[in-house]
């Protein structure tokens, strides 16, 4: 094999391989992926339309959140979340993740996700989502959250 011919092999290859890793998203997930990332999806819709009771319809009861802000920690069950974004606001608030890396085993998941939180159209704050999934009865549920949110997002 020459070694220009070898060159373009291997271009190829590489160019295949990058096309592969860019179009990683929610939409290219499989139907166990698309399952497990739904909860979330509802968890989002709750919260778009200030909803306490869509907010947690998707947990199990005796969740937990932990917000990472500024390297502290804050903790706060699925329910107080609820009622603190469930609350009558003037801001259209709405959380997206993208690049979702999910894991499944049996009746355990996890989701990592960049994540935007935005008000009014516009990014407010970015981070990482880390989501604990469990299958119960059939239904996937959230467990737990954590996530990390700063106000340095390149899309603002």
């Amino acid at each position: 094999m020459t070694c220009s011919r070898f060159l373009r092999l291997a271009l190829v290859a590489v160019a295949g391989v990058t096309a592969a890793v860019m179009s990683g998203s929610v939409q290219a997930a499989t139907p166990e992926e698309q399952a497990v990332l739904a909860p979330i999806q509802a968890m989002f819709d709750g919260m778009a339309k200030r909803d306490a009771a869509a907010i947690k319809e998707p947990t199990l009861p005796g969740g937990v959140m932990v917000l990472m802000r500024d390297g502290k920690p804050t903790q706060m069950t699925f329910e107080d979340f609820a009622a603190r974004v469930g609350k009558p606001g003037k801001a259209q608030i709405q959380e997206r993740i993208h690049d979702p890396l999910v894991r499944i085993d049996n009746d355990l998941a996890m989701v990592w996700a960049p994540f935007e939180f935005l008000s009014d159209g516009k990014v407010d704050h970015c981070g990482t989502d880390l989501f604990n999934i469990v299958r119960k009865d059939g239904k996937w549920l959230i467990a737990s959250v954590a996530d990390t949110g700063r106000k340095d997002c390149a899309a603002q």
